[in-house]
């Protein structure tokens, strides 16, 4: 009989064993990353905002009355209401402050 070449396997199931561990190590740095990446998402939306609020307060001569009214004068596109994650509204106040909330 000829000896045909191929792995065994106790060969496939430590590669195996390799793979899974890989995997448990990086899937909980994915989660921890994303929860990073929507925070920082939603400081730079408020930023934006912070900055749009100002050129409106200069073109009007008063600040806006809620984000609404910086949508509906362009300031922003329509649909911006909240930061990227989707939970946390962005509301101005009467001072021209933009806070997440």
């Amino acid at each position: 009989m000829k000896r045909q070449a191929g792995f065994t396997l106790i060969e496939m199931m430590i590669v195996m064993l390799i793979i899974s561990v890989l995997l448990i190590i990086t899937i909980p740095n994915i989660t921890q990353h994303n929860a990073n990446i929507n925070k920082k998402g939603c400081e730079a939306f408020v930023d934006m905002v912070q900055a749009q609020v100002q050129a409106f307060e200069m073109d009007k001569d008063h600040f806006p009355a809620d984000i609404n009214e910086l949508i509906t004068e362009g300031y922003l596109k329509t649909g911006t209401k909240g930061c990227p994650d989707g939970k946390t509204k962005v509301v101005i106040g009467t001072d021209g402050s933009v806070t997440a909330q």
